[in-house]
Parts: structure tokens; sequence; C-alpha cells
């Protein structure tokens, strides 16, 4: 986290609610923030046992970026997180959330491999069924 960079939920005209690492920024007059991993939380109650819980996923679920602009003029409020529990919650979300995508990568090479063999053969298949035509 850069020195300007602190931790807050914001609170969107969409009635969404991000946490993120947050840096104020203006250019030309204009005021906006950068976001760096934005999530969203959704609490989770399970009545039977009477327990409460966090769900924390990324705001934009398909997107390979981790940083995002995000004008004023889309906020309704921005306040700043100092409770340490929560800090850590959000830390500890990216933290899997980078071992993830460190094995996804893994997996992805190891596939690949495959994939080309897979391809070798179905050349190779397809070569001798011309043959037999």
């Amino acid at each position: 986290m850069m020195e300007d960079d602190f931790y807050a939920v914001i609170k969107l005209i969409s009635g969404e609610e991000i946490l993120s690492t947050v840096c104020p920024s203006s250019e030309d007059d204009e005021l906006f923030l950068i976001l760096h991993n934005p999530v969203v939380i959704e609490v989770i109650v399970m009545k039977q046992i009477g327990v409460q819980g966090y769900k924390v996923d990324p705001w934009l679920k398909f997107s390979d970026d981790d940083t995002f602009l995000l004008h004023m003029d889309r906020v309704i409020t921005i306040s700043e997180i100092r409770d340490p529990e929560i800090i850590e919650m959000y830390k500890k979300f990216l933290n899997q959330k980078s071992e993830k995508n460190f094995k996804n990568s893994e997996e992805n090479d190891h596939n690949f491999q495959s994939v080309s063999e897979a391809r070798k053969m179905f050349e190779k298949l397809y070569k001798e069924d011309i043959k037999d035509s």
C-alpha cells in the first residue's frame, strides 16, 4: 500500500458497497478514486446455529484487472476502514485469491502440454483417416 492509500468502504449510487484500498486523485479539476483490489462483502446469517459470517467476492468477477478508476459522481459516501478484523479479512481474501491464481496458472501450463499432445494425436489420426479414404 502506498502512503496516500487507505482502506475504505464505498457506497455507490447503484446501491453497491465496495471494500477496497483507495487512493484519491484528481486530474483537470475532476476528482476520482483509484481502487485497488475492490471487493463486495455479503453478510451471511446462519439462523439455525446463531452464527453470522461474511462472504467476500471480487467486485468485478470476470476481470483480470485489479485496479479501477471510479469517478466521484458515482459515489454516495466513502468511509475509511480502521477495524483491524475487517482489514485482516480483506487481506486474507486477497492472499487466497493470489494463491488460487498462481495454482491456476500452473495447472494451465500443465493443461497446455496436454492440449499440444492431444493436437498431435488428432493430427496423426486425421492424416491416417485421409490415407484410408
